[in-house]
């Protein structure tokens, strides 16, 4: 015991705002670390087992800050972030935020500049992984914001496991990576799920049906890495596929899938923008040039 006590003397005390299932797993791997750990969230016994395992529970916001020197806050939403600290002491001195709440990078700016005209010390970040990974080596997070605050916090953030990665000095850059990162799984469960209920309505069982689409998948990587490669270089050959073949591929699914009277939304806008590029002369191109078609001005596509 007297060891541990030691040993917690030499650990940044880190503070916990908001202990939804993120905060709460944030909250756990900073104890696995050794950390001294205040914990506050607005709506009282939502800390679970982390009073057992040493945290304490801080009965106001005022109370959590002053506790910490990293204040990590991760609630609902930016408004919520700034509802919270509003009620914050004003004197943040030797103490870090680092914010862990998903939003949007002019969120994460506009909060940052909020943070900065109150001498608050701020990182943005996003958390990549889910709760079960926080506090192992699968654990990542992106950080952004100025590089002598992410240096000051670095070694108390390995507790979350894995990587803490610094992305830059735009405070909005993280919040880019994971809502760039989050389109790639929107888009691709809706993908998942419209094909599932195209292949149930073509009579397809879905075990079946999940074999091969497993192997789809395993596509999926080597087919990033080619198409960064080609949109930094600007050079987008058709030898594997070309836009012209999606153009008719995509064309039969939508039919198939609208005579089932399965929604074709998605698809339809996909295949504006692949019929966009057809027109512009990209036909014979690959994949990866349909970046620059979305990335065109609306009245220069119109």
């Amino acid at each position: 015991m007297v060891s541990t006590l030691h040993e917690n003397t030499r650990r940044t005390p880190v503070t916990v705002l908001g202990l939804g299932p993120m905060g709460r797993a944030l909250a756990s791997a900073f104890l696995d670390a050794r950390h001294p750990v205040t914990v506050w969230n607005r709506t009282p016994g939502k800390a679970g087992d982390l009073p057992g395992r040493g945290a304490v529970v801080a009965g106001s916001v005022q109370g959590a800050v002053r506790a910490g020197h990293v204040v990590i806050v991760c609630l609902i939403d930016y408004d919520a972030v700034r509802a919270t600290l509003e009620h914050a002491p004003a004197d943040w001195e030797d103490r870090r935020l680092v914010n862990l709440t998903s939003g949007e990078p002019a969120q994460a700016r506009r909060m940052s500049q909020w943070a900065a005209a109150r001498g608050i010390d701020y990182l943005d970040g996003a958390v990549l992984t889910p709760t079960p990974a926080i506090g192992t080596p699968a654990g990542a997070v992106l950080l952004s914001g100025s590089r002598h605050v992410y240096e000051a916090v670095q070694e108390t953030m390995a507790a979350v496991g894995g990587t803490a990665t610094h992305v830059g000095d735009d405070p909005g850059r993280a919040s880019a990576y994971e809502i760039a990162l989050l389109d790639i799984f929107a888009t691709s469960v809706n993908g998942i799920v419209h094909a599932f209920a195209l292949a149930s309505a073509e009579g397809i069982e879905p075990e079946r049906f999940a074999a091969f689409a497993a192997g789809i998948g395993g596509f999926l990587p080597e087919m990033i890495t080619r198409f960064a490669e080609q949109i930094r270089t600007g050079h987008y050959p058709g030898d594997r596929s070309t836009i012209a073949s999606a153009a008719s591929g995509i064309t039969h699914i939508i039919s198939t899938a609208a005579g089932h009277g399965i929604d074709v939304g998605m698809l339809t806008a996909a295949k504006t923008t692949i019929d966009q590029a057809v027109a512009d002369g990209y036909g014979p191109q690959g994949l990866a040039r349909l970046t620059t078609v979305l990335r065109a001005p609306a009245r220069a596509r119109a």
